[in-house]
């Protein structure tokens, strides 16, 4: 049940990219408004989710769950039926919010219904993997809607979805949450939206406006200053949200790392990879998106396969593999060019999902076994934050890194033809590619040519920082990481504090346990 959830989920975060030319073309929003359409969903749930993953453990997880899937279903009725860009952006925000409550309470749930070690470690594995394919089945499931439908249809599949999610969650899912919850952190719990809020936003504006820009960098110093207040107030609070000394333990903050890397080198890749099917070999979203189908199943099969190298070889090997594989994924993207075979592409996602797949549910327990059983909501919620916040991060990092060094390149190769320099200069990278595509032989045909020669240059730049990256983790997790299945990590004080099983659960739910 929660997994399903997970799913609809992760296909929200990516099913509305390849709509965007038909919304495009029916509501007629600016290049900015077209940007905050497809990232307002994932600033709300970077933003909110490690708060709100804390009052699922404070008001019930089920509660949580179901609150947060409404949300979804009715902001998603406002996406459906706008006729506005402001309310298509409010509608994604206010999804990108019905996430942030549900999604911490899907693995917080998982907790709290398995209590057996490999139960619970095949559990996490799969909760791991429907994350990844969700939002991998996205552009797919988004090129089929809009082919056969309009752009509205992205937002309309949700409310059904929704709705019976939550209303089977009622009956299935076990109400659980904190036995002594106290009052909530509501300083701590502000301080964190507004530092990952500002934070999420400066990673998803820099792209656009310059990394070395005014406000990108004033937004960066800010949320470096509201992250700062919220470690001092933590470190104060007679009840912190998060405890400071959760980090001071065991493999935490080398888990945490691994996670993110894993979210940076995975998303970017994917958002890469989906640009070079559709503007380079000039697959339609439904055709890119049948492509990537192979990334989803090596993926699946690395997350089967990672519960049992952690209970044979402990933690540091699964990861450390996982990342090495990832890195050898951006090594195998940094040879493809315009006429590579899909034996290449086949090689990168097969590399890139199954290294991804080793990795997800192996630092997720890492991360979960350091938290109290009774904070499992705060433990979830710590590991979605770092995916997300690693995700928002790899998308416009790489993507940046490519945009930067087409645009070297093409205007190096160019600099004689009036046309391209007016594409380039009024639409960017994709409006050059679109434009060469759509001319004719001659001048159009030098014009695809040296395009698409930039954009494997450019990729090329993307995948050697991305590789960097997966190496420079799996270095960290090599060294940092335990060689047993189950550390002793987390808060010895907080370790006895029970879970509360709600009592008017019902009869029925005990084949859960």
């Amino acid at each position: 049940m929660v997994c399903s959830a997970l799913f609809l989920l992760g296909l929200d975060f990516t099913v509305l990219n390849v709509a965007i030319p038909a919304l495009q073309e029916d509501l007629g929003p600016s290049m900015a408004q077209t940007q905050w359409i497809v990232d307002g969903y994932a600033l709300a749930l970077g933003g909110c989710v490690l708060a709100t993953g804390t009052l699922g453990d404070t008001y019930g997880r089920r509660r949580a769950f179901v609150a947060g899937l409404l949300l979804c279903g009715l902001a998603s009725l406002l996406g459906a039926s706008a006729d506005a860009v402001e309310q298509v952006i409010v509608a994604r925000c206010g999804m990108g919010l019905g996430a942030a409550l549900f999604m911490p309470a899907t693995l917080a749930t998982i907790v709290h219904v398995f209590s057996d070690d490999a139960d619970r470690r095949r559990a996490i594995s799969l909760w791991a993997a429907v994350a990844g394919i969700g939002a991998l089945t996205g552009p797919l499931a988004g090129g089929w809607l809009v082919e056969h439908s309009t752009w509205r249809a992205v937002f309309w599949i949700n409310i059904p979805l929704a709705l019976a999610l939550a209303a089977v969650a009622l009956r299935v899912v076990p109400e659980s949450r904190h036995v002594r919850p106290g009052r909530l952190d509501w300083q701590g719990a502000g301080l964190s939206c507004a530092g990952l809020l500002v934070l999420v936003w400066a990673v998803i504006e820099a792209p656009g406006r310059g990394w070395t820009s005014a406000t990108v960098l004033g937004a960066f110093a800010g949320a470096a200053v509201l992250l700062g207040l919220f470690v001092a107030w933590e470190a104060h609070s007679a009840r912190p949200m998060v405890p400071p000394a959760l980090f001071g333990r065991g493999p935490v903050g080398p888990a945490c790392v691994a996670l993110a890397a894993m979210s940076f080198c995975g998303m970017g890749a994917m958002f890469i990879l989906t640009l070079y099917l559709q503007q380079v070999r000039g697959h339609s979203p439904w055709e890119a998106g049948v492509r990537t189908i192979p990334l989803s199943l090596a993926l699946a099969v690395g997350a089967a396969l990672s519960p049992t190298l952690l209970g044979r070889f402990g933690a540091r090997v699964p990861v450390t593999a996982g990342l090495v594989l990832v890195t050898g994924g951006f090594a195998v993207m940094a040879g493809l060019e315009t006429g590579s075979s899909y034996a290449r592409i086949l090689a990168f996602e097969a590399l890139m999902g199954l290294g991804s797949g080793l990795v997800a549910p192996v630092a997720t327990e890492l991360v979960l076994i350091a938290v109290p059983a009774a904070k499992s909501g705060l433990g979830s919620a710590l590991n979605d934050a770092t995916r997300q916040v690693g995700s928002t991060l790899g998308v416009a990092v790489l993507g940046s890194i490519l945009a930067t060094v087409f645009t070297w390149r093409i205007e190096d190769r160019l600099q004689a033809d009036p046309a391209a320099q007016v594409l380039l200069r009024d639409q960017g990278g994709s409006g050059l590619l679109a434009g060469a595509s759509q001319t004719g032989p001659g001048t159009g045909a030098v014009l695809a040519q040296e395009t698409n020669a930039a954009f494997a240059h450019g990729m090329t730049a993307a995948a050697v920082a991305g590789a960097g990256a997966a190496l420079l983790a799996a270095a960290l997790s090599w060294r940092t990481l335990p060689t047993c299945a189950r550390p002793r990590v987390g808060l010895p004080r907080a370790a006895a504090e029970p879970c509360e099983p709600v009592a008017a659960e019902p009869a029925h739910a005990a084949p859960h346990r």
